[in-house]
């Protein structure tokens, strides 16, 4: 395994492990992760390096923006996701944002199913849109104070898509 393959791996581990300890990913090892991902680039491939940097690093917001706009997902996560898109370029973190959301979905279902919430979780869901969709008003998807798990750290998903992206999986 190369070392720009193992990179994106090191720098979500990272991130996971900020993101349990503090439920935050400091935003000095996002500027970190962004500054190698440049250096990376640029040193790979000159000016063209920065401009897939530049175009690796905007992917995750033009794909994930509206979720972030829906509170849906966090700042840290798609900046994570940007920092990531810096070093893989664009068409490579599309692929990673695929399999984190795909990896997340799973997560997510598994939450559901054993806690018994999927059935209030999607009335939720279908509420929360109605409300957008009468009074154009957008409050943030999480609920705090419930019986059932409503967040869990994205960071862990976006470190899964990071090892299948090692391993060779894209």
């Amino acid at each position: 395994m190369s070392f720009y393959r193992a990179l994106p791996v090191v720098i979500s581990a990272m991130a996971v492990w900020m993101d349990f300890k503090s439920a935050s990913v400091d935003n000095g090892w996002i500027l970190f992760s962004f500054v190698t991902g440049f250096l990376i680039q640029f040193t790979e491939k000159g000016l063209r390096g920065g401009f897939v940097f530049l175009a690796g690093a905007s992917t995750p917001v033009i794909i994930l923006g509206i979720l972030f706009i829906f509170r849906m997902l966090g700042a840290g996560d798609i900046k994570l996701l940007c920092a990531l898109g810096g070093i893989m370029g664009p068409r490579t973190v599309a692929e990673c944002i695929f399999y984190s959301l795909l990896a997340g979905a799973g997560i997510s279902m598994a939450i559901l199913i054993s806690t018994g919430g999927i059935r209030q979780r999607f009335l939720y869901f279908f509420r929360y849109m109605n409300e957008f969709y009468v009074t154009g008003e957008m409050h943030p998807y999480y609920r705090k104070g419930t019986e059932f798990p409503e967040n869990f750290h994205f960071t862990v998903p976006i470190f899964l898509s990071a090892v299948l992206y090692a391993g060779g999986v894209y």
